[in-house]
């Protein structure tokens, strides 16, 4: 159901009332748009029972936070209501993430032809391919909303524009949704109020109520509770079935690959259960990956969602947490151990000297730095009861002094070291850099890669490159209202090895020896 009209119309105000329905069991509300704040205010509404579902403002969470309202069982057999506030806000942030897209793209391409950058105020042009993922990330989230077993209330803004025939302006006026332009064809109910107590019913998808095509009638004495129970709510079915179009499909059966296609799950009717000993055993798995446990950490919390491991528990040596919060002390774990690691060797932080030779290796952390006693389902043991790890005995020289040229010493291991710590640092720089500017760690590195890949770019090019990208992450930065990030990074030396503190509050998944 989209319920719509101009600001100042009550329809936050009637999406509260209508959540004390004897026809609802319990309603969910998600908030999007830090300028709305109504969710907390109409809490005092005369009947309104809800819970906001809190998120941290991102398209991801949003769209999780969704996934979690939909997994949410039923109170005494009555359906969940979902109430979005607003779609208006969500295309909104949509239109602008493609914005700093389409310009991050521009600057990209003047730097490879050497040209002017575009500076804020030059307009850039948004081409088709970012609007088609606009819409493909919007039709995601409606999606997700099909399958919610239960009424959704949509709210959206409406706007009286001036009216078109054929391509030219009139003197009449229209009512136009403030959102992507296919959402009333994707809902089963639309109503508009015009004013606070004029409602009309504009379009219905229904069996329930006698209403001619293209008919708006009048809804005298609105409410939500009216209009589900004019919908028919109290004789609909529990569930009802879904299928998503799959574009793909004629690709996979002729036995070809689509970079863009994404699994679909076997069953649409509920999430996949996790336990708390699951949950555990599959972090122990993590962390005892050969080669990249961080990076198995990750991708756990990717594929469950933080909503969903914060409402399961776990009992581990650390004690009784959830399983996100354990995921986060098992990255800290594991950053720690590389910090003592490279204490060994007498690095000190706070240094800001430049780096002798250039590092070939970077750290890995891998299952032999884990506690032999390692209990099934536990995370490891506090890091700072474990006993030191020994030194590594020397390995043989693989050629003869004889064979090694002489006039350049070989780099001391206090020496290497140091230029993997540094290298890391700026790797992470590389990545917060690519992240705020809108593309890949692959695209962002592309102009000082070396022509392996995987392979690290030079130390000197690498530092040279990140300082040069510091004015526009900055100016970006400003641009968001991030200004105390902007300035600490104004400041930051070169290389920066408490890069990853600096933006601790807006990226919580960095792991660095800074």
């Amino acid at each position: 159901m989209l319920l719509t009209g101009p600001e100042k119309t009550g329809k936050s105000y009637e999406a509260a009332k209508g959540s004390g329905s004897d026809l609802i069991g319990r309603t969910y509300w998600i908030e999007i748009g830090g300028t709305e704040g109504t969710a907390d205010y109409y809490g005092r509404v005369p009947g309104a029972d809800y819970e906001i579902v809190e998120h941290e403002g991102s398209y991801q969470d949003i769209l999780d936070a969704i996934r979690w309202v939909n997994a949410q069982p039923r109170i005494d057999g009555k359906p969940n209501l979902l109430v979005i506030d607003s779609m208006t806000s969500l295309w909104d942030m949509l239109s602008d993430e493609i914005a700093l897209f389409a310009r991050n793209r521009a600057i990209r391409k003047a730097q490879r032809n050497r040209s002017r950058v575009p500076t804020l105020d030059d307009p850039v042009v948004v081409d088709s391919d970012l609007w088609n993922r606009a819409k493909d990330r919007w039709g995601a989230v409606l999606w997700m909303l099909r399958r919610h077993h239960g009424p959704c209330l949509l709210i959206a803004r409406q706007e009286i524009v001036t009216a078109f025939e054929n391509d030219k302006p009139t003197r009449n006026t229209t009512r136009k949704v403030k959102a992507e332009k296919n959402l009333p064809a994707a809902v089963d109910a639309v109503v508009e109020l015009h004013s606070l107590g004029e409602a009309w019913l504009t379009g219905v998808r229904t069996l329930h109520m006698k209403i001619q095509p293209g008919e708006t009638q009048r809804f005298p004495d609105f409410s939500v509770d009216s209009l589900l129970r004019r919908l028919g709510l109290q004789d609909a079915a529990e569930t009802r079935s879904v299928s998503e179009l799959r574009p793909d499909a004629d690709l996979q059966e002729h036995g070809q690959e689509t970079s863009q296609a994404e699994p679909r799950p076997a069953t649409a009717r509920q999430a996949p259960a996790l336990t708390g000993a699951q949950a555990a055993g599959l972090i122990r798995d993590a962390l005892m990956h050969p080669t990249e446990p961080e990076t198995a950490l990750r991708e756990l919390r990717v594929e469950y969602g933080r909503r969903t491991l914060k409402a399961v528990h776990t009992d581990t040596g650390w004690g009784r947490m959830s399983a996100d919060a354990l995921i986060t002390k098992s990255l800290d774990h594991l950053k720690e151990k590389a910090d003592e690691a490279a204490g060994e060797h007498g690095d000190q932080p706070g240094e800001h000297s430049e780096p002798v030779g250039q590092a070939h290796d970077q750290q890995e952390t891998t299952a032999a730095d884990e506690p032999a006693s390692l209990e099934e389902g536990t995370p490891p043991s506090d890091p700072a009861e474990e006993p030191p790890v020994p030194e590594q005995p020397e390995q043989p020289e693989e050629i003869s002094e004889a064979e090694e040229p002489q006039d350049l010493p070989r780099p001391r291991p206090a020496q290497v070291n140091k230029a993997n710590k540094v290298l890391a640092v700026l790797l992470t720089e590389a990545e917060i850099q690519a992240r705020i500017l809108g593309m890949t760690m692959q695209e962002h590195l592309e102009a000082v890669s070396g022509p392996d890949e995987g392979t690290p770019p030079p130390m000197t090019k690498l530092r040279k490159h990140v300082i040069d990208h510091r004015p526009a992450v900055i100016g970006l930065l400003e641009e968001r209202g991030e200004r105390e990030i902007a300035n600490a990074y104004r400041l930051a030396g070169k290389p920066e090895l408490k890069i990853a503190r600096i933006f601790a509050t807006l990226y919580t998944d960095l792991a660095t020896v800074g």
